[in-house]
């Protein structure tokens, strides 16, 4: 006997949703969370197919919309997010990859299509440097980050997206020593660039659920790890290397200042589609 095929509606999932999301951005939600994890249309759910659901997917449907009325973004719901064109796992260890992020990528991709050797600071779920090497199947890529459950999840990613990366564990505060610098053709991050101070701007499902160790850098110096991975970079790239990173909009002057002080040239700022000024390329 059926025990759940009446217990949920389309209206049952996304109502609840609405006073924190918006009629719109709940009913989005809602779809999304039965397109990809129950392959229902639009179409089916009007048509009233969720009832046709069997017990175990009513218990997981149940369970997933008292996890998204408690904030949980639905991608950690989900447990995976669709970046290029791939699908990433992710949990709460890693940041959620943004469609901006995407944007990076392809400008990445666009410019290098010749990269042997690239290296993503600050890897995460492994979006950037799975969807590098996939894009650039002749580069030889390295990921870095401080997290031992991040490099889990990305090494996951890496399986799932059918690349190979090389991922290391390393602070990027506390960068090898010179003499143990491997080159690069790319170096790319996404690094941590949001001041404390912002945080009251903030949705509180990012606050909650994302890693802070991920998000946020001291208000007295936005800059910290863009410096750090600028000095090593100018070591660690070669001759005709470029450094790529995504930056928050509030510094982008002042870091494009502080890499030509760093001795970057051809330095180029780029608005994402959100017309923001999110990334930087520098070159060597």
């Amino acid at each position: 006997m059926r025990n759940f095929a009446n217990a949920m509606t389309y209206e049952d999932l996304w109502k609840p949703l609405e006073e924190q999301y918006g009629a719109s951005e709940a009913k989005a939600i809602a779809r999304l969370v039965l397109e990809q994890r129950f392959h229902l249309s639009l179409a089916d759910i009007l048509c009233g197919k969720m009832a046709l659901l069997s017990d175990s997917d009513m218990q997981w449907l149940l369970a997933a919309a008292a996890r998204l009325q408690q904030g949980e973004p639905v991608q950690y719901v989900l447990g995976e997010v669709l970046f290029c064109g791939r699908r990433f796992h992710v949990e709460p260890g890693v940041l959620i990859p943004r469609p901006e992020t995407e944007d990076l990528c392809r400008w990445i991709t666009e410019c290098e299509p010749s990269a042997r050797s690239i290296l993503d600071i600050g890897t995460g779920s492994g979006c950037i440097a799975c969807t590098l090497a996939a894009e650039l199947p002749a580069a030889e890529v390295t990921a870095w980050d401080i997290s031992t459950e991040a490099l889990s999840i990305a090494q996951e990613n890496a399986k799932r997206t059918h690349v190979h990366v090389s991922f290391e564990r390393q602070d990027v505060l506390h960068m090898p020593a010179s003499d143990t610098l491997q080159q690069f053709d790319v170096i790319v991050s996404n690094p941590p660039y949001v001041c404390m101070k912002e945080r009251e701007t903030m949705d509180a499902h990012v606050l909650d659920y994302e890693p802070h160790v991920a998000l946020f850098v001291p208000d007295d110096d936005p800059l910290l790890f863009y410096r750090s991975i600028a000095l090593y970079a100018a070591s660690a790239l070669n001759p005709t290397g470029a450094l790529y990173f995504e930056i928050n909009p509030l510094y982008a002057t002042e870091l494009k200042t502080m890499l030509q002080d760093a001795g970057f040239r051809d330095i180029i700022i780029r608005k994402d589609f959100l017309d923001k000024q999110r990334f930087i390329r520098a070159c060597k």
